[in-house]
């Protein structure tokens, strides 16, 4: 704990001393009446999809059809000054039924408790301040979105092919991944006063997981705490990234994670070590008239049979799986996309891109002790589509995706949607 403290201290020090180095405020009038407006220091962004999905799955014979208004993110920036900067960002998703859930240590053998609080899911996903000490060096306080893989980055639907991302960031780890912490973050020119290349790191002290949401299906994605009105904070998680950056959204890096989850389960009920540790490189080239990404991950679970043991046995209002953990996961996927109307002579504001993918993973690639290492987790998906762009900030997108499952089963997925950045 001690350790902890003495971290916090130091960051607040840091902090202190890049609130200091702002330029002292102007005295004249003139130099007051040349600085921006208020407003001028707000800054309003967001993205938005829509998509349609038509099934035709063996493993669910009567799946329907869906139409899903998948979410509207609007960011709020405001600048203090030049070296300090407010974000927020406040997601609208599904709309569907928002709830949250809270535990009551005082009745007899403790009660979960769950309240509706509003019709429609709406998440404050990042509030946050950042200190721009210089290019080689910002800090960032509060809760904000957790730099992991390509899915982090490529996050507006502009910038990624299908609907809805790529399966296997999708399926196994936590996708919107916010987490309440510090970040430190810079880059570091490689060549002069040129933009690019660069090398561009993030290093994290942040709220880990909750080991209770494990599952055979989605390994930790479900550990993500966003279930209870507050996040538990016994044990942190660390994670770092190092990107080798090269061009606009073009880049090459690795990312590490690491978090002993087991302090922060809802009960005292799990006392053994469960460190999770997670890898991946991750690869993404944007030079028009190609887009291409790729990513490899890898990831292991300590004591993996004792957890699934322990969460088999959690109270049915905790509202997870309680399904056998794998002690390890992996996965991997590389795409690409070529712009058709490139080859037209006239210059043309339009783009359509053909796309396609290919897809592994494996959610219970290795089990421990007498935990079975069920098939049917191992994925291969296969995917072609089209995105049609009228304008840059606006996407029509169409693909297919023939998935088949390592018991043999297959389950296609027709999808179309529309997506917007502004």
């Amino acid at each position: 704990m001690s350790k902890k403290i003495s971290g916090w201290i130091l960051g607040a020090l840091i902090f202190t001393n890049a609130a200091a180095s702002e330029p002292p405020a102007a005295d004249s009038v003139s130099e007051k009446k040349s600085k921006p407006g208020w407003l001028e220091k707000f800054t309003l962004s967001g993205y938005g999809a829509v998509n349609y999905y038509h099934y035709n799955w063996e493993t669910l014979t009567d799946k329907r059809d869906a139409i899903d208004p998948e979410r509207l993110n609007l960011y709020l920036r405001y600048n203090f000054n030049d070296k300090i900067e407010f974000k927020a960002e406040i997601e609208f998703e599904h709309g569907g039924t928002g709830s949250t859930m809270s535990f009551d240590p005082l009745e007899e053998f403790g009660e979960f408790e769950k309240e509706i609080e509003h019709g429609g899911v709406v998440s404050l996903e990042q509030i946050n301040l950042l200190f721009k000490v210089n290019k080689a060096l910002n800090i960032r306080l509060g809760k904000m979105r957790i730099y992991l893989g390509n899915a982090s980055k490529l996050d507006r639907p502009v910038l990624y092919f299908t609907p809805y991302r790529s399966e296997l960031e999708n399926t196994i780890l936590p996708l919107g991944w916010y987490e309440t912490g510090v970040e430190l973050s810079g880059d570091i020119a490689l060549k002069g006063d040129q933009e690019y290349p660069k090398l561009s790191y993030k290093a994290y002290v942040m709220s880990g997981l909750d080991n209770t949401g494990f599952s055979s299906m989605n390994w930790i994605r479900r550990g993500y705490q966003t279930r209870f009105e507050m996040i538990n904070a016994n044990s942190f998680a660390y994670a770092g990234r190092l990107d080798y950056v090269f061009g606009q959204n073009s880049e090459v890096g690795f990312n590490v994670y690491a978090n002993n989850p087991s302090p922060n389960r809802p009960k005292n009920d799990f006392k053994q070590k469960s460190w999770v540790v997670y890898g991946d490189v991750h690869f993404t080239y944007f030079k028009h008239p190609w887009r291409v990404a790729a990513l490899g991950m890898v990831g292991h679970i300590q004591n993996s049979e004792a957890l699934s043991t322990a969460n088999r046995n959690l109270s049915n209002n905790l509202d997870v799986k309680r399904t056998p953990v794998g002690k390890m996961a992996a996965g991997a996927y590389v795409e690409a996309g070529y712009d058709f109307l490139s080859f037209v002579k006239k210059p043309i504001k339009q783009e359509l891109y053909a796309f396609t993918r290919l897809e592994w993973y494996d959610s219970m690639l290795k089990t421990q002790g007498n935990i079975f290492n069920n098939p049917r987790y191992e994925r291969q998906v296969y995917t072609v589509g089209l995105n049609y762009f009228p304008i840059r900030q606006i996407v029509l997108k169409a693909s297919y995706a023939w998935r088949l499952l390592g018991s043999d089963q297959k389950e296609d997925t027709f999808a179309m949607g529309v997506g917007f950045s502004f």
